[in-house]
């Protein structure tokens, strides 16, 4: 380059430009805080993801909260190297070719988009979550939205409704006539298990220590609910069990001779005072873990409330920028059905 006063010639030097790093706003665990979780939530803006080969990123409509989200901030599942982590497992919006989505939020043993070996992981123990304005995952867990559903109904469906949907009709078999009990109505999966199990033919029962979630449980269909501990009319075929050692012994002590048993949850704690293992073998009762569910089973749910009519139970739809308002209502137990977070 040439000077044009004094037509020396000026040394060209090339000078790094820093690459532009697109952000979003986002609700994200910044610290690990096992006493006050909500002590690590932040709202703030985040790289926005970046485009990867198998993967498919998604304009996020609706999202909804989980006690996994509550577990995260508490260290569960999300170790302090991987932070700060986006929080969120469900979603429903809108892919890169405009179509409308839900996301299966397991990631892993599948070989899809992660390799066949990568352990299974839900969205924010390993990969960034959903609250947010966009979310990538591998594009094997991208599955249509029915027309019928809302985003914000959709957004209900892949964690809680799914996890229900599992425990009532793969690990408990049931089928319709068959009695069950659904300990702490309220809850997210609670409440689905409720709504399913009535749609499905079942006779449901439900405890609460809530005198409006017990009527809210009767409203959605079950025949009694009675406070958390106090007998029940009849014994069940199957409890779903989400509580913990605070009703594990009643749940036991619920079902008919043969009965199962399916968990998928302790929010009252895992170790109960009371295991009755006398009980368990001598009337051969069937405790059987349940986490999540499959690709298959949510595409089979989302077909079922399309179809049926059936839909979630949402509590409070917020924006984005009010989550914190979300996660404290859930911490305090306030909540009936879903919380969902709309962007």
């Amino acid at each position: 380059m040439w000077c044009a006063v004094c037509h020396t010639r000026i040394p060209f030097r090339r000078v790094a430009v820093p690459p532009i790093v697109k952000v979003m706003f986002a609700a994200y665990a910044a610290r690990i805080d096992r006493d006050q979780p909500l002590d690590g939530l932040e709202l703030g803006e985040r790289p926005a993801p970046e485009a990867r080969s198998g993967w498919t990123t998604v304009n996020v409509k609706a999202a909804s909260l989980n006690h996994h989200d509550l577990w995260s901030l508490r260290g569960v599942g999300l170790s302090e190297d991987k932070l700060p982590m986006i929080l969120g497992c469900d979603a429903a919006g809108i892919d890169e070719d405009g179509n409308e989505v839900v996301l299966h939020s397991v990631i892993g043993q599948t070989g899809h988009g992660v390799g066949p070996k990568e352990p299974r992981t839900i969205l924010t123990e390993k990969y960034q979550g959903t609250f947010a304005e966009q979310v990538t995952v591998p594009t094997w867990n991208v599955l249509p939205k029915p027309k019928e559903l809302s985003f914000e109904e959709a957004a209900c469906l892949p964690t809680a409704w799914l996890t229900a949907y599992r425990m009532l009709f793969t690990n408990a078999g049931v089928r319709p006539g068959d009695s069950v009990l659904v300990q702490g109505a309220g809850g997210g999966v609670a409440t689905a298990a409720i709504v399913l199990g009535k749609a499905a033919g079942l006779r449901v029962f439900a405890t609460s220590r809530d005198e409006a979630k017990r009527k809210r449980a009767l409203e959605l269909g079950a025949v009694e609910a009675v406070e958390t501990g106090a007998r029940l009319p009849q014994r069940v075929d199957a409890v779903i069990e989400t509580v913990g050692a605070a009703t594990w012994s009643h749940s036991v002590k619920s079902l008919r001779p043969g009965g199962t048993l399916v968990i998928s949850g302790a929010t009252s704690g895992d170790r109960p005072s009371h295991a009755e293992l006398t009980r368990i073998f001598f009337l051969e009762l069937k405790v059987v873990g349940s986490t999540m569910g499959t690709k298959d089973e949510l595409e089979d749910l989302l077909a079922f409330c399309a179809a049926t009519g059936v839909r979630p139970v949402i509590d409070e739809v917020l924006p984005l920028d009010r989550a914190r308002e979300g996660f404290e209502r859930m911490e305090a137990g306030g909540q009936f059905g879903k919380i969902v977070l709309t962007v």
